[in-house]
């Protein structure tokens, strides 16, 4: 920045505006120059009785502007109103000046000096505000684009272009050009912005004028898109994007539609189409309820019913800011008016549960309700058996008595061979769903098993989000943990589907292909957030990733099976699988003894139960439930 700007800036205010009082005090004396030269021809230096006019001008002149606040104005926010209060003080002023001349009759002084003189301050009065709001104003954009973030824009399409123009506007960025795989737009300008080729990228890097990178091509398919973000990757600088062109159709691109890389781009696979015909099936003109609806999976689902238009959409949720949140979400997106109703209510609660369930009579249930978090139900164990085990059974049963057509259970990989109570609690509610299907008549029940939900409230991507933003470290629990990850969207598309092909008592899972390292996610994020791991091979890198070693009850690995005989279904990457089960009759005794260690919080014995129960279960040694240590 220019070193005399900086040292107006920092100027305290009162010295800020002597230099003004300066100034115009200036401004009086060279008009009284000008004026006596329109008037006489030529220019006179001031003598002898003269000089009357150049002490009296100033002093009339400056109390007035004082007096109608044109020293208290900021300079570079001066607008309209300043230019009228410019005028009307010089106007006073004018009237005061000429008096002046006319009562004091001073020798060889024009009167029409006080008609010249007044005008001619007007002018340079107000040329001078605008002049200084102007040159501080261009010093101010030139400091802010001297330490704004320098963008390149990765597409020169229409979408390209307009988001230039937006940022452009906004001052937020400076635009450095744009890339584009079109040979022909080599080298060429767009609106003075130049395009530049891949093979230039390099050096634009090299030489720090590319800071971070606008990918631009909303109709990218995802093969491509992935590889475009690959390659952008190896520069370490920040990657944004547009949203997709569904997103965009409504109207004009503005700078806000920038925003940091879906969970797809982080997944490294093609997110998995659905069947419309299974996604209909079971919703398009139904009352469709669904429980833990203010959730991330259970919002999603929310979502993609609407879209399928239900007759009703029953959502529960006991989280009154959750359900309130997300009840109008749907509203604002509810273009047939379809009927939502948002009810606060616990699953734990039986009877709340069936008094909603015959009061609406609904033909689709989908069950979210559950607490996931690992770490928390193996410290508050009675809470989450209680929600995941008791809640769903209760679900289940007023289903039944409703006659509901459809049942589907959201689980979990952590539910095969667990480790921990969450996965334990949600393989016992399978068990209770598998055994209610055997003797179901009307009801189909089945359930669905998830990997982990990228952008989940459970997931790790929030969790690294907010570490790489606070400069690090990204903490692993493992440096060799892997995961099964899908998209928000895939998890509740499968939930839906699942029950369309649902025969009763079977387990869908997602094939989603090889499972993904936690410490490959967590570097991918690092570098496309515009930034280098820190670690043996870089110790100047920018974020480090340490390991902080295995909760109780995680696992290094999750698997989708229990058994290994999964079978296909109508959709190519969903497969069934048909799990042992238990007979309601023999179930149903041990989850009457989990009520009555429930009412105690007897841990020992919900263990040795869950051990008794779940095929596989594997405890941890140690009891971190807070209840029972400090009992």
């Amino acid at each position: 920045m220019n070193p005399f700007f900086t040292y107006l800036r920092n100027l305290t205010r009162p010295r800020k505006q002597l230099i003004a009082v300066a100034c115009d005090v200036l401004l009086t004396w060279m008009t009284l120059l000008l004026a006596f030269a329109l008037r006489l021809e030529q220019f006179i230096i001031p003598s002898g009785s003269l000089w009357w006019a150049y002490i009296i001008s100033p002093l009339l002149a400056i109390p007035m502007f004082i007096r109608m606040g044109l020293y208290r104005a900021v300079l570079r926010y001066t607008g309209l109103s300043a230019l009228q209060a410019i005028a009307k003080a010089v106007a006073i002023y004018g009237l005061l000046f000429f008096g002046f001349l006319l009562v004091a009759r001073i020798d060889n002084m024009p009167r029409s000096l006080g008609i010249l003189q007044p005008i001619l301050l007007l002018l340079g009065v107000s040329i001078s505000r605008a002049l200084a709001r102007f040159w501080l104003n261009d010093m101010e954009i030139s400091k802010r684009l001297h330490s704004a973030e320098r963008l390149i824009i990765y597409g020169a399409g229409a979408a390209g272009i307009q988001i230039a123009h937006a940022l452009n506007h906004a001052k937020s960025y400076q635009i450095i050009g744009f890339i584009d795989d079109d040979h022909n737009l080599h080298g060429s300008t767009i609106n003075s912005w130049r395009v530049y080729s891949r093979a230039e990228m390099p050096y634009l890097v090299k030489r720090g004028e590319v800071q971070s990178a606008l990918l631009a091509i909303p109709s990218l398919d995802r093969i491509k898109r992935f590889e475009i973000l690959e390659w952008l990757r190896r520069y370490q600088i920040h990657v944004r994007t547009l949203p997709n062109l569904i997103d965009l159709a409504s109207g004009a691109i503005s700078a806000m539609d920038m925003k940091e890389l879906d969970a797809e781009d982080l997944l490294g696979r093609i997110p998995i189409a659905p069947n419309l015909d299974l996604m209909s099936k079971t919703i398009t003109g139904k009352v469709v309820l669904v429980t833990g609806a203010a959730g991330s999976i259970g919002g999603e689902i929310c979502r993609q019913i609407l879209s399928l238009l239900p007759k009703q959409l029953l959502l529960i949720d006991h989280h009154e800011y959750g359900l309130y949140r997300s009840h109008r979400e749907l509203e604002i997106h509810n273009k047939t008016e379809v009927t939502i109703i948002p009810l606060l209510a616990n699953v734990r609660e039986a009877e709340k549960i069936t008094y909603i369930f015959e009061t609406f009579k609904p033909q689709t249930v989908y069950h979210a309700a559950a607490y996931k978090h690992v770490p928390l139900v193996e410290q508050n164990i009675s809470e989450g058996i209680t929600t995941n085990v008791i809640g769903t059974l209760n679900v289940a049963k007023a289903a039944i008595a409703v006659h509901t057509d459809y049942f589907v259970l959201i689980s979990t990989d952590k539910a095969v061979r667990p480790t921990n109570v969450m996965g334990a609690t949600k393989r016992i509610a399978e068990l209770v769903l598998q055994a209610l299907a055997i003797q179901s008549v009307h009801t189909i029940f089945t359930m669905v098993r998830f990997g982990n939900v990228l952008d989940s409230s459970g997931s790790v991507v929030p969790l690294f989000r907010q570490q790489i933003r606070n400069g690090g470290p990204v903490t692993l629990t493992h440096a060799d943990v892997t995961r099964y990850f899908m998209t928000i969207p895939e998890a509740s598309q499968l939930v839906i589907q699942a029950a369309a092909m649902a025969r009763g008592g079977e387990v869908f899972v997602l094939n989603m292909g090889e499972p993904v390292r936690i410490a490959d996610l967590a570097k991918r994020m690092i570098e496309l957030s515009g930034f280098s791991v820190r670690d043996s091979h870089n110790p100047h890198g920018d974020i480090e990733i340490t390991v902080t070693g295995l909760r109780s009850g995680e696992k290094l690995y999750e698997e989708l099976l229990i058994g290994d005989n999964p079978t296909a279904s109508e959709h190519p990457k969903i497969m069934r699988a048909n799990e042992k089960y238990i007979e309601f009759a023999e179930l149903e005794k041990h989850l009457i003894s989990m009520n009555e260690y429930l009412k105690t919080n007897d841990i020992q014995s919900i263990r040795q139960l869950l051990l008794q129960v779940v095929d596989g279960y594997h405890a941890d040694p140690s009891i971190v439930d807070w209840l029972h240590q400090y009992k």
